[in-house]
């Protein structure tokens, strides 16, 4: 049976079924295209970034009475409306290896037929890019290590360096010098953040802004305190 998990909870638990669904569309590239007069084609401004797509689910929600189908509408508006100003993983059983992050902010107009069968669409606003599974598990390293990116995305990973006094992390002959480690700071590329448990420490760090993961192989290498590194690589694709 089709089904989709959101924020952790699948959508056959609420006894929801799905009709159809639009799940495979891409997003559109943000630019500004510009006229000029007396010059063939427009002039290109990138923005330097995807928009957000709608996934779409047409749903029903089959019930013995109006009692019953009122009860199990009342479960799914508490379950969609749970936190609605963050988002949330979204995966379903049509592509399995990938996730989104989901939010759900759109109205859910429900209709009835017979009394029994509510009839809905619910749409999510999600990130452009999908999350490989498989690159979200943490992998620790204690050597240089060779990372492959297939995809032709950057992936902003989150590296945990681990170790002592005063360390250097090179990826891809970029460097980045870390001070006072004090057994550990994180990398968050995503968040933009160095940190130390709730400690920020973007002060203690210096080097090119924060490391991505590009097409291809990818070289990691520490020195000086750092004894390993813990790695989520983020692989990501539209």
């Amino acid at each position: 049976m089709s089904y989709f998990v959101f924020n952790g909870i699948s959508s056959e638990s609420m006894g929801i079924r799905i009709q159809s669904k639009s799940v495979y569309s891409a997003p559109k590239y943000d630019l500004s295209l510009t006229s000029i007069p007396g010059r063939d084609g427009d002039l290109i401004s990138p923005n330097g970034r995807f928009s957000n797509i709608t996934i779409s689910y047409n749903c029903f929600l089959p019930a013995k009475s109006i009692e019953e189908l009122a009860e199990k509408i009342t479960k799914v508006k508490n379950w969609l409306y749970k936190e609605p100003g963050k988002y949330h993983d979204l995966t379903d059983s049509y592509d399995k290896e990938f996730l989104r992050k989901a939010l759900f902010n759109s109205k859910l107009d429900i209709s009835d037929e017979c009394m029994k069968i509510g009839l809905f669409t619910i749409s999510f606003s999600c990130k452009p890019l999908r999350y490989l599974i498989s690159g979200l598990a943490k992998q620790t390293y204690s050597s240089a290590v060779i990372l492959t990116n297939e995809f032709s995305f950057s992936a902003k990973p989150y590296i945990k360096v681990n170790g002592k006094g005063v360390g250097t992390l090179t990826i891809n002959n970029k460097v980045w010098h870390f001070e006072t480690l004090n057994d550990y700071t994180e990398c968050d590329s995503e968040l933009m953040n160095y940190y130390h448990d709730t400690t920020l420490k973007n002060d203690k760090v210096t080097g090119d802004g924060f490391p991505t993961f590009e097409y291809g192989e990818n070289h990691i290498e520490f020195s000086g305190g750092i004894t390993s590194v813990e790695i989520i690589p983020r692989w990501v694709s539209l």
